[in-house]
């Protein structure tokens, strides 16, 4: 008997409803972007391992999948030497970003900087699969790389808030500075232990206050260490008040200092640019990826618990570790399979997005078929979706292959269509039928619309 198929868990297949959701998803991103000046590239699906490793920090390193190398991996292995280094010299990306880093010094000859740019392919993390999280799913990067202005930042702070207003979704954008975090690691006397602090603070949502102080201290953090980082984590009130309170805190700290004159000078054009998406500066925002030197940011929908669903920040040495230094650059990746599930959630996708066609021509016989193929032709010329439904089977079949999916018009042209020259095209959701001449592909058309 043979087995039953299956997918690997954590990765999904994408039935014809889905794939009209998701490319919905994609196309308002992709049309945001391009308003920007934003241009899109890609990458390959996967990478030389000396391009991913080291870049996301020990967990990511853990999680990036490898690929065997092909023909015998094994001929010449030394065992007494780590396995995995001799046998797999590539991986699938784990991200965008490093990808996009390499692609920056790699063709650099050929780019105009700052370079604007986005990306919406897939990327692969060996996670644990749960609820809004996937081994494999798509991600929608913008980056502009080469300025270090916090106008970047802003540009794509408007991005966020027209992407989510565009989905009907309502978001809130949290936003730390990662000096922040240095400086915090410098005022709680453990300036060595700023990776150690930053990857614990991140998992603050998913394990709470208490475990992630667990971990501190499984680390070494002392409890005088502790009993200053809990309060800055715990701090509410308006921007003002925060900036205030750590102002007091950061004094001793120059990196700390820097960091909220950054975040101070990002509000301010938050402000100024008259963003009405509400923006919150989170102190315990830390994102766990090791390249973040500047503003980080987080996005969450506020009607839909799932977690992050976009997230990002600025990264000042990325390109160095290829080569190319002093080129700096933010972005932001909008994850297309957390909204997706944002927007079944909350009922916001568009009806009628799953129909491939607009309107499907019954197939009565052979000479009707042959009478309605140059109609259907010139209608696709005008932006019309149009199918010749392929064999000629019982009407109520062809009825239900148009309802089934989603077909909005449905045109039956018999034996009296043919001798006056007519096409009957019929409005399956009001019940309209209407008459044209042959000709008339402009009346039709706007029947349709």
């Amino acid at each position: 008997m043979s087995q039953k198929p299956s997918i690997p868990k954590g990765t999904r297949d994408f039935g014809q409803k889905e794939m009209a959701a998701r490319n919905y998803i994609f196309d308002t991103v992709r049309s945001v972007f391009k308003s920007y000046g934003y241009a899109q590239i890609e990458t390959p699906a996967m990478e030389n391992l000396s391009t991913l490793l080291g870049k996301y920090g020990e967990e990511g390193d853990k999680l990036l999948y490898r690929i065997l190398n092909s023909g015998d991996a094994f001929a010449g292995v030394d065992f007494d030497k780590p396995l995995a280094a001799q046998v797999c010299e590539k991986g699938l990306r784990y991200d965008l970003t490093v990808p996009f880093a390499r692609f920056v010094v790699q063709h650099q000859g050929e780019i105009s900087f700052p370079f604007k740019r986005f990306q919406i392919q897939p990327v692969w993390r060996a996670d644990r699969p749960q609820k809004g999280r996937y081994r494999e799913f798509y991600q929608c990067d913008v980056d502009a790389i080469g300025s270090r202005s916090q106008l970047c930042e802003l540009e794509l702070v408007q991005i966020v808030e027209k992407v989510f207003s565009l989905l009907d979704v309502r978001v809130c954008m949290h936003i730390n500075n990662r000096k922040v975090l240095t400086g915090l690691a410098e005022v709680c006397g453990c300036p060595d232990k700023v990776v150690d602090i930053t990857v614990a603070i991140d998992k603050l949502d998913k394990i709470g206050l208490e475990a992630v102080g667990e971990e501190l201290r499984g680390k070494g953090l002392t409890e005088e260490a502790l009993d200053v980082l809990r309060p800055v984590l715990l701090l509410s009130g308006p921007f003002e008040e925060k900036l205030a309170v750590m102002r007091k805190l950061m004094a001793p700290s120059a990196e700390g200092c820097r960091g909220l004159d950054e975040l101070e000078e990002l509000f301010g054009y938050i402000r100024s640019a008259g963003v009405q998406m509400p923006c919150e500066l989170d102190l315990s925002l830390a994102r766990g990826l090791n390249y973040y030197t500047g503003a980080i940011f987080e996005v969450k929908a506020l009607d839909w618990q799932i977690g992050s669903i976009c997230g990002g920040g600025r990264y000042d040495n990325l390109t160095g570790i290829f080569g190319l230094p002093d080129m700096s650059g933010v972005g932001v990746s909008f994850g297309a399979d957390r909204i997706y599930d944002v927007l079944v959630g909350l009922e916001k996708f568009p009806a009628g997005l799953s129909s491939g066609a607009d309107l499907l021509f019954a197939n009565m016989g052979r000479d009707e078929v042959a009478y309605v193929l140059p109609v259907a032709a010139a209608l696709r010329s005008e932006g019309i979706a149009v199918e010749v439904y392929p064999d000629s089977s019982k009407l109520k079949k062809q009825f239900d292959y148009c309802e089934r999916k989603g077909i909005g018009f449905l045109s039956i042209c018999g034996a009296d269509e043919l001798a006056s020259g007519n096409i009957q095209i019929k409005n399956l959701a009001s019940g309209e039928q209407k008459s044209f001449a042959k000709a008339d592909v402009a009346g039709m058309v706007a029947f349709m619309r």
